[in-house]
């Protein structure tokens, strides 16, 4: 199982704050069935973890990894707070996409609102042959109060990316609705633990498969697994149909 939203790394934001905590939770992940992660600190927000910084931490990680015999391979990326001077930043080579060909990159909405820009930047991204992928749109409040809206964006050439606590309910039963309403309509095309810990903000990734395979099916669960090995390896990845 890959995991396509972690914050393992030590000391670098809000997740793990020492190399302890940082295996503590690769020991979790393990457990959960998960063999790959994709490590995403967060990149222009309250922290700044520019490309040559976060390349150094995963690969320190992984060392660390090896050295104890736990066996999680560490991929690595941001998740990237929108933000207006985001292409400058790309040209600059200080951002970290998904896959090593640049085509898929973690895109982080503030909770409250969603900036003037924002469709401007998504469309040049889009042009750029950059797909930005909205990661957690299930916390947003704009989708909260209009699920439909995150079509706009899957139309645009989004993608979305479900943190797997949120339908296992970890944050309340309005976010675990909206989740189900977006697993359900084909509105979201792979998970992502989004786990800082694990304690408050653990992995649920096997808890969350479980429980969408149990309630709408293995092909969900296939498709999901399928996405997130085209997103690491940069290959294209086909839609299925939203509504569905």
């Amino acid at each position: 199982m890959i995991d396509l939203h972690c914050h393992i790394l030590p000391g670098i934001d809000d997740g793990a704050q020492n190399l302890s905590d940082s295996i503590k939770m690769a020991k979790k992940a393990v457990s959960q069935g998960i063999t790959h992660i994709l490590c995403t600190p967060h990149h222009n927000s309250s922290y700044q973890n520019p490309k040559s910084k976060v390349l150094l931490q995963v690969a320190d990680l992984q060392e660390e990894l090896t050295k104890r015999n736990i066996p999680l391979i560490l991929y690595e990326a941001q998740e990237v707070r929108i933000f207006e001077h985001l292409m400058s930043e790309i040209d600059q080579d200080d951002i970290l996409f998904a896959d090593v060909s640049d085509r898929y990159l973690m895109l982080e909405f503030p909770t409250e609102s969603i900036p003037d820009y924002t469709n401007k930047l998504i469309r040049q991204l889009i042009n750029r042959g950059i797909t930005p992928i909205i990661v957690h749109p299930e916390r947003y409040k704009l989708f909260q109060s209009n699920p439909a809206l995150l079509e706009n964006y899957l139309r645009m050439g989004c993608l979305a990316q479900l943190t797997a606590p949120s339908i296992v309910g970890a944050y309340g039963k309005k976010i675990q609705k909206l989740s189900h309403y977006f697993v359900k309509n084909s509105m979201i095309q792979m998970l992502g633990s989004d786990a800082h810990n694990v304690d408050s903000r653990n992995f649920y990734l096997a808890e969350a498969y479980e429980i969408i395979k149990k309630e709408y099916g293995e092909g969900k669960i296939d498709y999901y697994d399928r996405v997130a090995k085209d997103i690491i390896n940069g290959d294209n990845i086909s839609l299925r149909r939203f509504r569905g």
